[in-house]
């Protein structure tokens, strides 16, 4: 299975920031869209950085809440790893595992077209299994 799926179940909309924006400006979208991380981009279609809610709650812990006031580029993950539709889901989700980190780009020919969450990938690997799961049982019912 590869990232192609999840994509075409969770559509390719990717809420983005503007590097010069500020961190509380950042949150503000990050709450009012219920997601968790923000990918900065000038134009909306390549990755410059992303930043997610651990990077401004660890910005707000080293320099106080004057850091809400900095600039996203200043606290933003600038070496984003990235994926294509290709990548199969659970090589996405060892990178995430091995990174420790939540949120990966879908980038081809240096474009973004999409972004992918764990719980995007726990739910594809969840329903690959429950249908693997289906199937099972059923050719027990019919042996």
């Amino acid at each position: 299975m590869t990232v192609a799926r999840i994509l075409s179940q969770k559509g390719r909309t990717v809420v983005t920031v503007q590097p010069h924006r500020t961190l509380s400006e950042a949150a503000t979208l990050l709450a009012e869209k219920g997601i968790g991380a923000l990918v900065v981009s000038d134009a909306g279609q390549t990755v410059m950085g992303i930043l997610s809610e651990r990077d401004i709650i660890r910005a707000v812990a080293r320099h106080g809440a004057t850091a809400l006031d900095n600039p996203v580029s200043r606290h933003m993950t600038s070496r984003v790893q990235t994926c294509t539709r290709e990548t199969a889901v659970d090589e996405v989700m060892e990178m995430m595992t091995d990174g420790r980190f939540r949120h990966v780009p879908v980038v081809e020919e240096g474009r973004m077209i999409g972004l992918i969450s764990i719980g995007d990938v726990v739910k594809t690997r969840i329903e690959a299994v429950e249908a693997e799961h289906q199937a099972l049982r059923e050719y027990i019912a019919t042996a």
